[in-house]
């Protein structure tokens, strides 16, 4: 979960059936090292409005989890 260029905003993203996940958060002031974002095959950034666009790991980590769940859950698959 990152702020990135061309990151996938949460509401876009849609779970594949049958496929494994690895979600890796990053700390509210350094964010996720580069190293990491340039190997990664999809960045997901959290809508935020308003002047502080950083979440606690913990709340950012409960979104996703219940979004991915979620979308699950329903069958929102592609």
């Amino acid at each position: 979960m990152e702020q990135a260029d061309k990151s996938l905003k949460l509401e876009k993203f849609r779970p594949k059936k049958n496929e494994k996940y690895a979600f890796i958060f990053g700390n509210e002031i350094k964010g996720i090292d580069q190293k990491i974002i340039d190997i990664s095959d999809d960045i997901i950034e959290i809508p935020q409005f308003g002047t502080k666009h950083s979440l606690n790991v913990s709340v950012s980590a409960g979104i996703v989890i219940w979004d991915v769940f979620s979308k699950i859950s329903f069958s929102q698959f592609d």
